[in-house]
């Protein structure tokens, strides 16, 4: 686990530093996740310290990332960036741990995790899920596909480089994004129930 935490932390720390260089040349908007200046805690430690203490699944670490993935696809113009990543981080994770376990803890015990107020923990969790849409439900074939992905990206180029990445674009806006379309694994899977 602790090899997922310094990989995810690696990807994001890159990701961020990228779209801070580029946010001069590429309009972002400001959202409740941006904080007023940069977290001194590092992307990695935050991480470990949100495993530490928010003793939710290994499982919710990759549906975080899953979720955090879709949310960059859904909102373009708020790319993952050092003024946002640890919010964004601490709201993934906490969404991920309500829909998947049967336990978690509230929104009050993740904000003091977080280093937030309560308030805005609200406030962080209302916006993700919207932006979002709601779309919070992970197949099993998803999942599978972001595992594969992170288990191989692991194994083979630890940590990540960036830039031949396939979670980096460099078109547009570089941000957070997987090449994995789950509309046409869904349409695939459909297709074989009907073919059977």
């Amino acid at each position: 686990m602790s090899k997922l935490i310094t990989f995810l932390s690696s990807l994001l720390q890159k990701v961020a530093e990228s779209n801070d260089v580029n946010r001069r040349s590429h309009p972002q908007k400001i959202s409740v996740f941006h904080g007023l200046t940069i977290p001194t805690i590092s992307i990695q430690s935050y991480l470990e310290r949100i495993f530490k203490y928010a003793n939710c699944s290994p499982s919710c670490f990759v549906v975080a990332y899953v979720y955090l993935d879709r949310f960059t696809q859904r909102q373009p113009s708020l790319p993952i960036d050092s003024f946002n990543v640890h919010r964004l981080l601490i709201t993934s994770v906490m969404v991920a741990a309500k829909f998947l376990d049967d336990m978690y803890y509230n929104n009050a015990y993740y904000a003091r995790v977080g280093g937030i107020s309560t308030t805005e923990m609200n406030f962080l969790e209302v916006d993700f899920l919207f932006g979002m849409s709601f779309h919070l439900n992970v197949t099993p074939n998803t999942f599978r596909t972001y595992c594969s992905y992170l288990q191989r990206e692991m194994i083979l180029q630890p940590p990540v480089n960036v830039a031949e990445s396939s979670l980096y674009r460099t078109a547009r806006s570089p941000r957070l994004q997987l090449c994995f379309n789950e509309d046409e694994s869904t349409q695939q899977q459909q297709k074989q129930q009907l073919a059977v």
